[in-house]
């Protein structure tokens, strides 16, 4: 008899697994009626005990299925169509006619029917083989390797790094302790620690700065950096790639780790809102189908709340969106969704936003559930170190104790110690307090500047040209400062209007134009300011002579439009100076345009795409410096001017960085325009200051001088005409006999160097950018210049 059950199972599962090949290697099965001795079948006949009844078999009949094949076997072995087509009627009126399926347990003892191993050995073979197919998942496109698990069959022996750490190349974060064979014999082979490497597709896009920032990173949030904190600050300058070296961080922590698993499921990145689409394009850029972002930032209420719901529920390996794209605005006003699970980890990008420890964003960042955090910001100092201390303890609570603490055991003796009248006492335990603050914080934050770059870009040329007032604006101005308004503000007595007009002193040395409307309503300060306007003023038309720093900009402008191919990039402050630009712009037929804070993010990246465009007509692109300073690629053109000064450095720097970056092919030039004797020259000195504090603290640096006393900053409200540049003259330069430059600058100075290490310029001989001295006669007074690198020549 046949035991026709049990082959057309395992026939129909293979043909289902498209293994019908394998079949034919299984031996064939029967069982002879009079002799069970000579049966070669492979499935155990049941002896029953006396008076027990045998149990049916719950598998389906298969008796109307026999293949050719089988006829063929058993009329070799003797068999007739008789007795293939007729059960086994067992003799023992106890035992009915059944059939046994192999794979049952037996209710009695088991008599083996045959003793082929070799038959055993088969079976096993192609049972292995089915069940170690691996299994497919049933999604479209689906590329992903989490879930491609042999089905059915647990591994065995030591576990195995997801990427080949010995792979030439290989960005390895992680090494597992070497063992001796001893503690190998000793340890489970599936408790061992792997290796964790860097996905292939991204470490070797990486460059070398950029694999050392992923390795530190890595380091900080698993604790390996600091025993018990798992933060840092990724302080990198403008354009060196901390996008990219995010994205490794985030890709790697959710694939891989030491114990086989995910290190995170879930990631936040928190970022102004133009640059939402940003980093949802650079995941998609570097990973493409490999992962999933939610970008949210804007949107109905119930729906944010909805999708944020979603994420926040989603649960280990099969997490469909496992990064978040949010911006801090609608952050803070769903973060009560947000704070009731918890979050691998949180990545807050342009992460200076965060110096106010007051502010509702800040405590509901504080307030999550994520305790590895990482804050990106390429100017952590802005205005002081209290600030500095708010974003450290935001990544690692409690580094440096309280705010109180930090201000009493650091931030009050070293700015002391760097101020201009300083003893020399001061002076020591300043250095003293810096050195031991530096140990803290080195461990947790990373820097490095532009200089990185040299290697990967072309040279940049950066100015900063002083302008002279013209005759409307040097009256109007030396009637601001000696009105009521402005000595009010000298002796400290200032009021939300009084500050509220030192906005207006600031245009003014941008244009008359600008504060027109206020003589014209005789504003505080500017009483029978009409006067010195001309007789036939109007606003409807641009007048360049009337301010010298328009007078400077539309000759540059002129020389660039005529001599050569390239594109300018105009930044400001005031959306008043953009509208003045365009006034311009629309008189000399220049196609250009414009960048504000009223424009939607999705209109931003078409404008900034079309412009980038080399064959696009825009000859010039305006932009506000707080609305698209931060995070755009203006690549498409190599020439910017930055107008006006912000109080705070930062701005300035992040708006000058928008052409010099990665993709860049030309040589580019940057003109900072600054208003002679005026509080512009102020503004920049304060700059000065505090990018030598950042220097001091960040960047290291031991040499910075300081040039200015806390005294000197105050006295905002005054003209000096008998200069050709007050920050040189406040320098005491040494390099300089009656403003002409005789040293050149120390042969490592650049862009990155304090100011008076530039080359100084009195007059036009010493510029190296031709267009600007053509521009000179205009109105400039005097120029700072200085380059990036020198460009290195190709031999043949």
């Amino acid at each position: 008899m046949v035991c026709s059950e049990s082959v057309e199972i395992i026939r129909g599962q293979a043909q289902r697994l498209d293994l019908i090949k394998s079949f034919d290697e299984m031996k064939r099965w029967r069982v002879d009626d009079g002799d069970i001795s000579k049966s070669r079948c492979a499935c155990p006949r049941i002896i029953p005990k006396q008076g027990e009844q045998k149990r049916r078999s719950q598998a389906p009949s298969q008796r109307g299925l026999v293949i050719e094949k089988r006829e063929l076997q058993h009329e070799k072995d003797g068999l007739s169509k008789k007795h293939m087509n007729k059960r086994h009627r067992p003799s023992s009126p106890y035992s009915p006619m059944q059939h046994f399926s192999p794979y049952r347990q037996p209710l009695a003892t088991i008599t083996p029917v045959s003793n082929d191993d070799s038959l055993s050995l088969c079976h096993e073979d192609f049972i292995k083989k089915i069940l170690s197919r691996p299994f497919k998942v049933p999604l479209p496109n689906y590329q992903g390797g989490a879930l491609n698990r042999a089905l059915g069959v647990r591994r065995q022996g030591a576990r195995q790094p997801l990427h080949d750490p010995y792979e030439e190349g290989a960005l390895v974060l992680y090494n597992p302790p070497e063992l001796s064979a001893h503690e190998q014999m000793k340890t489970d082979l599936e408790k061992l620690p792997v290796h964790v490497v860097v996905d292939p597709i991204l470490s070797k896009v990486l460059r070398p700065h950029q694999r050392e920032g992923v390795k530190f990173m890595y380091d900080c949030v698993t604790g390996n950096q600091i025993e018990s904190n798992f933060g840092c600050i990724m302080a990198d300058e403008m354009g060196l790639g901390k996008t990219l070296q995010c994205v490794t961080l985030v890709w790697t922590l959710l694939k891989q780790s030491p114990d086989c698993c995910p290190t995170v499921t879930k990631v936040i990145i928190v970022c102004p809102s133009s640059l939402v689409k940003n980093w949802y394009n650079e995941l998609g850029k570097w990973l493409g189908s490999r992962i999933q972002a939610l970008a949210i930032d804007s949107g109905t209420k119930s729906e944010i709340d909805k999708n944020l719901v979603h994420f926040m529920q989603q649960q280990g390996r099969r997490t469909q969106f496992p990064v978040l794209i949010i911006s801090y605005e609608t952050f803070r006003l769903h973060a009560h969704v947000l704070h009731k699970g918890e979050v691998g980890l949180v990545i807050c990008d342009e992460g200076h936003r965060l110096k106010n420890s007051e502010n509702q964003t800040y405590q509901a960042l504080t307030n999550m559930n994520a305790k590895r955090r990482i804050l990106l910001s390429g100017t952590p100092i802005q205005n002081d170190l209290l600030e500095y201390f708010s974003l450290l303890h935001f990544v690692n609570k409690g580094i440096l104790g309280t705010a109180q603490e930090f201000k009493r055991r650091f931030e009050t003796p070293i700015l002391r110690g760097r101020d201009a009248d300083a003893t020399d006492a001061d002076h020591q335990r300043g250095e003293e307090k810096l050195q031991e603050l530096l140990s803290i914080v080195n461990r947790c934050i990373i820097r490095r500047t532009q200089a990185l770059l040299t290697k990967y870009l072309p040279v940049k040329i950066e100015h900063v040209v002083c302008c002279s007032l013209s005759v409307t604006q040097r009256e109007l101005y030396k009637k601001f400062v000696s009105s009521k308004m402005a000595q009010g503000l000298m002796s400290e007595r200032a009021t939300l209007s009084s500050l509220a007009a030192i906005t207006q002193l600031k245009k003014l040395c941008n244009h008359p134009d600008l504060i027109y409307d206020k003589c014209v309503e005789r504003a505080e300060g500017f009483e029978d300011a009409l006067n010195y306007f001309p007789s036939d003023y109007t606003t409807k038309i641009v007048k360049p002579e009337l301010s010298g720093k328009v007078l400077v900009l539309d000759t540059l402008l002129a020389l660039i439009k005529m001599t050569t191919n390239d594109k300018v990039v105009l930044v400001s402050n005031y959306t008043q100076t953009l509208d003045l630009f365009e006034k311009l712009c629309r008189q000399r037929n220049y196609q250009h345009v414009r960048l504000d804070g009223t424009m939607t993010i999705k209109k931003r990246a078409k404008i900034v795409e079309r412009f980038n465009d080399p064959s696009s007509p825009e000859f010039i692109f305006m932009l506000s410096s707080k609305a698209g300073g931060c995070g755009l690629n203006l690549i498409g053109a190599n020439r910017l001017v930055m107008f006006d000064p912000d109080w705070n450095p930062a701005n300035d720097e992040q708006a000058m960085a928008r052409c010099w970056r990665d993709g860049q092919k030309k040589q580019c030039y940057i003109y900072r325009l600054i208003a002679t004797g005026t509080i512009e020259e102020k503004i920049f000195q304060r700059q000065a200051h505090k990018k030598a504090l950042s220097s001091c603290v960040v960047d290291k640096e031991q040499d910075v001088e300081r040039h200015f006393s806390l005294g000197e900053l105050r006295e905002l409200f005054s003209l000096n005409e008998d200069t050709v540049s007050d920050t040189h003259d406040k320098f005491k330069c040494r390099r300089c006999v009656n403003n002409i430059q005789v040293k050149s600058p120390p042969e490592d100075s650049d862009c990155n160097s304090d100011l008076s290490q530039w080359n100084h310029a009195a007059d036009k001989k010493g510029l190296a950018d031709v267009l600007l001295k053509g521009a000179w006669d205009s109105s400039i007074t005097f120029v700072f210049h200085h380059r990036s690198h020198e460009e290195q020549r190709k031999t043949v």
